[in-house]
Order: C-alpha cells, then structure tokens, then sequence
C-alpha cells in the first residue's frame, strides 16, 4: 500500500481529540423545547412600547421610558398560569420595587451614604428571597430598583419614579387580567387535566425505559395542580362548587397515581384500552362534561390490575359528578393555615434561618464591593455592575457559577443586537416599532433558557437607559466592561469565598431522604387494629407518599443544579446521581407493594419490615460516612415470593452504589 502524500504520527506521540466545552456550557447554550408563549409575547409587546408612544405624545420620552422600565419588571415576573398567583406576582413585587426606587433616588449621588444604603437594602432582599417563589421576585426587584434609583438621575419630586415605575406594572397587570372574565378558572381545570394526561402517557410507558422520566413528570405536574387549587381553596372553599369538584377530581387521581408503580412492576405492558380511558377522563375534565361513558376495560388480572381497575372507575365516577360532596373533599395535605399565619411563620422562619442570613450577607458583600468599587474608581453608568450581580447571585434561580458565565455571553449577545438599534435607528418615534419587537422577544426567549433571557432584555434595557441619559452607542463598550466586572464579583465573593458553594451539601441531603423512604416504608406497613384506624393510617400513608415524592423532586432538581457547577461539587454530583434514581425506584417499589396489598397480597411480616427499615438506615449512614460512592456487589437477601420482594431488590442495588471505601 502506498503511504505517499501522508503524514505519519511520530512514534511516541498519541493524537489528542480537540478540546470541547464542559457539558453545563453546551447545556445553557442549548434552547429547551418549551412552546414559544405567544399570548404573553404579545402582551409585553403592547406593555413596553404603549408607554414609550404616550410619552414620546405628551413630549415627555423620560417618564414613557419609566413605565417601560416598570412594565419590563411585570412582564418577567408574570410567570404563574392561575390568575390569583398572576396578581400576586406582579403586584407584590410592584409594591417592592416602588419602595426601592424611592430609596434610591433619594440617596442619588451621596457617595459612601449610597453605598451603605444599598448594602443593608441588600441584606434585606436576600433575606426575603428564602421566604418562597413571590418573596423572592419582590426582594430581586426591591434590589434592582433601588441600584436603578441610586445610580441614574430620576426626575424630580423623589415620588415621581415610584409612581411612573408603579403605572407600568399595574399595566402588564391589566393587560393580563382582561382574560380572567372569560378564563377565570380555566387555568386550575387545564393543570388538573394535565394531571391525568401526564398520568395517561406514565402507564402508557409501563414496562418500558421511559417510565421513570415520564413518572418524575407526573409527580411535577401533580404538584403543580395541587398547589393553583389549594391556593385558591385557601380562601374560597366550601363556598365554590367549582372548586370544590376540581378538588376532588385531583384527589380521584392520587389513587391511580399509586397504582402505576404496581402496573410498571408487573413485567408487561397494559392494554392500550386503560391510558385511553385515562385520557377521556382528561378531556372530561377540561370540557366540564358530566356525563359518564362506558367503560371499556379489560377484565383485571392479579393485585396490580385490579387496583387500577379500581382506580380508575372510581375516578370515572368522580370526574362526572356535577356535585361532589364538600364533606367529602380533602386536599390529602392538610388544609393550608390563613394567610395572616403563614406570614408570619415565614417572617419567623427568615429571621431565625441561617440558610437566610448567609444568602442575605453573601448578597450585601457583593453589592457593598460593586458599589465601593465604582465609587473609588471612575466607571461611566456604574448602577450596571451591581445589577449584573444582583440577576447573577440568585441561587434560586439556578447555579451561580454557570449564570455567571452565561450572563456574560448573553450580555455579549444583547449588546450585539443593541449596538445596531442604537446606531442605525434614530431617537424618536421609531423607537415605538422596535420596543414591540425588542419586547415580544422576551417572553419568548425567556422560555428557552437563561442566556437567551439576558440576550433578549439587555438590549430592550439599554434602549430606555438612552432615552434617559441620551448617551447612544456609547453605552456599548461600557455595558459589556460592567456585566464582565460584576460577574467577576459575583464570582469571587458570591461564589469562592463561601465554602459552601462549591462543597455542597448534597449527600447530606440525599441520607436525609433515605432516611424518609425509610420513614415511609413503615408507615406504609404499619399494623392497623380497627376500622378507624385503617382510614386514619391510610390518610397518613397518603400524605406521607405525597410529601416524599415532592421531596424527591426537589432533591433532583438540587442535583441537576449542582451538575452545573464546576469540580468538586459538579463531579460529586455526578458520582451520587445514579443513588438518587435508586432512591425513587425504592419509593415506587414501596407503593406498588401497598398497592397489592390492598388489593389481595399477604402482607409482609413484621420482622421483613424492620429488616427493610434497617437496611435504608444503614444506607443513609454510608452516604453521610463517604464523600464518593464506592460501588459494591450486595446479594438481596429475601423470600422472592414476598410482596416486598421488588423493595429487597431496590435496597441492595441502592445499597450496592453507596458502600463507604474499605480501610487496610
């Protein structure tokens, strides 16, 4: 064979593949498959370019670009489907953020007064942050306005931002609530036949590769449905038969809910006649219907199938009822407290959290450093540095680490887009055109990722900070020097110099869930002595699966954000994945054995249970004991014959991936 006109390899050298991003980068830069929000598109359209047409016809562009800018703070934080959550949460945080403009423009220009001002404003915000989903909008906004108010001219009296920043949130809230005549309950009646679709496509995947992703999609979806119901349940129940038939068609769900582990673990898949029932009873749901079809089941062979079969003609029976009895209707959680109690619990609970203090104090160092910094030095517009790092340092919203280095590129790629509106398209009018464009962009970026969010409101950002201070493309090359230094003090003081960030605490979260699947477990066996008490062990057992499965969930979703972060927490995040799997398989397993108990199963001894107990205690202590996962061969000890056989097998494969490493 010929080799001329080849380059032979040196003997010695090996040849290297070309260097590639780390997995989190490609994964931020990678758009999720989340549909496009067309209806909230538009709406933040109309909401950031109406104000900048009204202003530009009074001759007053300034105060158009003020409710602009507090239209922009309502389009982001209008995240929730039920319209009560919606005014919440645009309205709260509204209320927020007038108070920190106000605070701002009145410390304007007073050199180390404003540095301390905004220090202790952040403490506060990041304190508030831990409180929920609401609370941490508010606290972002109640920063962000008051860095805005402090480090650009306002006009004058001091009230005049607030109320102009005010108008454009109450706007986005118009605009959204000018549906709620014709949809006003569509929202909790969409997310509960989303329940039962989600449950459809789950025992559809039974003995298939995709039941565990599609399973963890119920559970979200489940969740989701409970918490718009039991928020408006809070104040209208027992006097809305709407509601009340909602609610007790989500509880109608739960028992079928519990029977598909059962139906996965049985070894084959179902008939296709039992998630198309499934589906119908969806479609039933959404369209109101209230008269029951036939049911064409097959007949049920074994525990796992008649529990289904079970299931799912009481839900059939429910989902049709015009009048369910209200006596009847629990949430299966507990019925929430007043408002007023859960306020102020959860003041309590910020107060004395230390999770709460640490958030609040990382947040004001970083912002008392952006803000002495721009101090000391001459930076042009420095209100842009704090504001990078109070988007970057909200660990609520995902990694630090990452946000930091996508909020850096997406910056880059905002500045691109702005640095052509700004030198191509004359102040004035034509501002009105490209706003809506620039605006309806937001929502639908937004729900692509983060990166894309940055790209798409940096530039609508910079569009009203011109008609402000009229510095046109100039703000270019600064922008882009502020994003770079506050994502490098977010960076350095949010991130590196608290140990915790980068040693997180996720194997002492993942024992403390075992030791719960552990809990579980015996409340699921627990011996009952009468009737009674088999209706109070099982309302238990129903609120102890539920509270475990959320649990479950947020342990993942604390793992997926901890994959994000660079070594060691990202490669211990990766070692301990496969155990945080186990775990949910062992909880399923746990339920389908209930499940055929219920249904004609012999139920385990007492003995068997302690012995599975045990196990995941143990389990737990290996997790806390080890800082990686040592993997092992452990032999399942047990009857096959016992129901809890599927459990012994989960255990010793669970136990098998957390074997603490030998000492010689």
């Amino acid at each position: 064979m010929s080799t001329e006109g080849t380059d032979p390899i040196p003997s010695g050298r090996a040849r290297h593949p070309a260097p590639t991003p780390p997995a989190w980068l490609l994964n931020g830069l990678r758009p999720t498959g989340a549909p496009i929000p067309w209806a909230a598109a538009l709406r933040a359209a109309v909401a950031l370019a109406a104000p900048l047409a009204v202003g530009f016809a009074l001759g007053e562009p300034e105060y158009g670009a003020l409710v602009s800018m507090g239209a922009l703070s309502g389009v982001i934080g209008d995240t929730a489907d039920a319209y009560r959550m919606r005014v919440l949460n645009i309205a709260v945080p509204q209320l927020f953020g007038a108070v920190g403009v106000a605070l701002g423009t009145l410390v304007f220009g007073h050199g180390w007064v404003t540095v301390g001002v905004l220090t202790l404003v952040a403490l506060l915000s990041g304190m508030i942050s831990s409180i929920g989903t609401v609370a941490s909008v508010s606290g972002l906004l109640l920063l962000l306005n008051a860095v805005v108010g402090a480090g650009l001219p306002m006009p004058r009296p001091w009230w005049t931002a607030p109320l102009l920043l005010s108008a454009g949130g109450l706007f986005v809230l118009a605009l959204t609530l000018l549906g709620w005549p014709l949809r006003g309950r569509r929202p909790e009646r969409t997310a509960v036949a989303a329940t039962y679709r989600a449950l459809a496509d789950t025992l559809e995947a039974a003995d298939s590769p995709a039941y565990e992703e599609l399973r963890q999609r119920l559970t979200q979806t489940l969740n989701q449905a409970y918490d718009l119901v039991l928020g408006r349940r809070a104040r209208f129940h027992g006097r809305s038969p709407s509601l009340v038939r909602m609610l007790a068609q989500l509880n109608a769900v739960i028992p079928l809910v519990e029977a598909a582990p059962a139906a996965h673990l049985r070894g084959r898949p179902l008939p296709p006649k039992v998630p198309a029932a499934v589906r119908e009873l969806a479609a039933a749901v959404e369209e109101g219907r209230t008269e029951p079809p036939a049911l064409a089941l097959p007949a049920p062979h074994g525990e796992a199938e008649r529990a289904l079969d079970a299931a799912l003609r009481h839900a059939a029976t429910v989902v049709h009822l015009a009048e369910p009895d209200v006596s009847n209707v629990d949430d299966r959680l507990g019925r929430p407290a007043a408002l007023r109690v859960r306020a102020r619990r959860a003041v309590r609970d910020m107060m004395l959290s230390e999770a709460s203090w640490r958030y609040g104090l990382r947040l004001a160092l970083c912002i008392g450093l952006a803000q002495s910094l721009v101090s000391l030095i001459e930076v042009e517009r420095s209100y842009w540095v704090a504001l990078t790092v109070t988007f970057v340092l909200k660990p609520d919203f995902g990694s630090v680490f990452s946000r930091a280095v996508l909020r850096a590129l997406g910056t880059a790629a905002g500045l691109v887009v702005a640095a052509a509106v700004l030198a191509e398209v004359p102040r004035g009018w034509w501002a009105v055109p490209v706003m809506m464009v620039l605006g309806a962009l937001i929502p639908a970026f937004s729900a692509k990722g983060y990166v894309f969010q940055t790209a798409a409101i940096t530039p609508v950002i910079l569009l009203l900070s011109d008609l402000l201070n009229h510095q046109g493309f100039d703000l270019i090359r600064p922008r882009l020097l502020d994003s770079l230094i506050g994502c490098a003090i977010a960076l350095v003081a949010g991130y590196l110099l608290w140990p915790e960030s980068w040693h997180a605490r996720i194997g002492d979260r993942l024992a403390d869930t075992v030791d719960d699947a552990a809990r579980y477990v015996e409340r699921a066996f627990a011996p009952v002595a009468d009737e009674a008490g088999h209706a109070a062990a099982r309302t238990a057992r129903l609120q102890a699966r539920r509270r475990i499965y959320r649990d479950l969930s947020g342990v993942r979703s604390e793992f997926q954000r901890a994959l994000t972060e660079p070594p060691p927490t990202g490669a211990r995040a990766a070692a301990w994945w496969p155990l945080v799997v186990a775990v949910e398989r062992i909880v399923d397993a746990t339920t389908a054995a209930r499940v055929r108990v219920n249904h004609g199963a012999a139920a385990p001894p007492a003995a068997e249970v302690e012995a599975v107990t045990r196990h995941l205690r143990e389990l737990a202590r290996e997790v806390r004991s080890s800082p990686v996962p040592v993997r092992a061969e452990v032999a399942a000890e047990f009857d096959g014959t016992s129901v809890l056989a599927p459990v012994h097998q989960e255990v010793a494969a669970a136990r098998g991936l957390a074997r603490p490493p030998s000492r010689t």
